[in-house]
């Protein structure tokens, strides 16, 4: 869980690599569509406005720009962000691995470079720790009742995603629901995006994992928690501005039940997104309190009384 300054600065270098190959990407579609407040409505799906090209970024990037900030922040602080550096690394690596296949140079080279250096996270977050690592100080457990209520929300988000990529696989033609996974001709995206199908599950296996990590009340699960739950918020928020927009969340009855479903479902990820970050932000357990050491500076029994002869 430790690691040791310098595997703490090369994590913090990678992290900032990570955000600012991100950052590049962003700002080259705000030059692109012009203002951020159009490249926020292309990112929630908005795409009737006139602009002057293609995205080439979606809701994921801002996501990931803040966790690898948040990260490098954590390793510059924390000896126990090795919880952190992994989290990122894991994600980018899952999250960026379709950009292997996706068109254009750009993209490709993007993917090999962000996925080299998230290998480097898992790399520094491994061999990083100290020499001493059997005897380091642990980081503490998230409390109990925060936990286990961020463990449920986090799991009925991810039973909520997987229910609905079941049902658009069952709804859609099977060349259309393989498209969503490897990214075929029928999906139109950003450039940087990963395959829709792909991210649900995705997601869904990380909401998944931050679940048990928080019902167990593992020493991990606030990093693999705040990552899960800034991707439903982000995700949730893309839903809800798409309903504002297009006036479907002030007429759910007049709307198909898989239309409602995905408003409601949206509703969901924002409100349980937003509650598993305050849950998770908050204080962990109290450590437990150290043992005696009699070993160590013990005092001799003191004297009987009356005292014995030769005492």
């Amino acid at each position: 869980m430790t690691v040791t300054r310098p595997a703490r600065l090369t994590g913090a270098a990678l992290c900032a690599a990570l955000a600012l190959t991100v950052a590049v990407w962003i700002l080259q579609d705000l030059a692109v569509l012009g203002s951020p407040v159009d490249l926020a409505r292309y990112w929630a799906g908005d795409h009737r406005f006139p602009t002057r090209g293609r995205s080439a970024t979606s809701p994921l990037d801002p996501v990931l720009l803040a966790a690898y900030a948040a990260t490098a922040v954590a390793a510059l602080r924390s000896p126990h962000a090795a919880s952190a550096l992994a989290a990122a690394g894991t994600a980018t690596l899952a999250l960026r691995l379709p950009g292997l296949w996706a068109a254009g140079n750009g993209a490709l080279v993007t993917a090999l470079l962000e996925l080299a250096l998230a290998a480097g996270l898992l790399l520094t977050a491994a061999v990083g720790r100290p020499a001493d690592a059997p005897h380091e100080p642990r980081p503490a457990r998230p409390r109990t009742g925060p936990a286990v209520t961020a463990g449920i929300l986090l799991a009925a988000a991810a039973l909520l995603l997987a229910l609905g990529e079941l049902y658009r696989a069952g709804s859609l033609p099977l060349e259309a629901t393989v498209d969503r996974f490897t990214g075929g001709r029928s999906v139109v995206a950003p450039a940087l995006a990963p395959p829709p199908g792909w991210l649900s599950a995705i997601a869904a296996g990380l909401y998944g994992t931050a679940a048990v990590s928080c019902l167990l009340r593992a020493r991990h699960a606030r990093a693999f928690g705040l990552l899960a739950a800034a991707l439903l918020t982000a995700d949730g928020l893309g839903g809800v501005a798409r309903a504002v927009r297009y006036e479907t969340l002030t007429r759910l009855g007049d709307l198909a039940a898989p239309d409602a479903a995905d408003v409601l479902t949206s509703v969901f990820e924002l409100l349980a997104g937003l509650a598993v970050l305050v849950l998770l932000a908050g204080r962990d357990a109290p450590a437990a309190a150290p043992g005696p050491h009699p070993a160590a500076g013990a005092r001799p029994p003191a004297p009987p009384h009356p005292t014995p002869p030769g005492w």
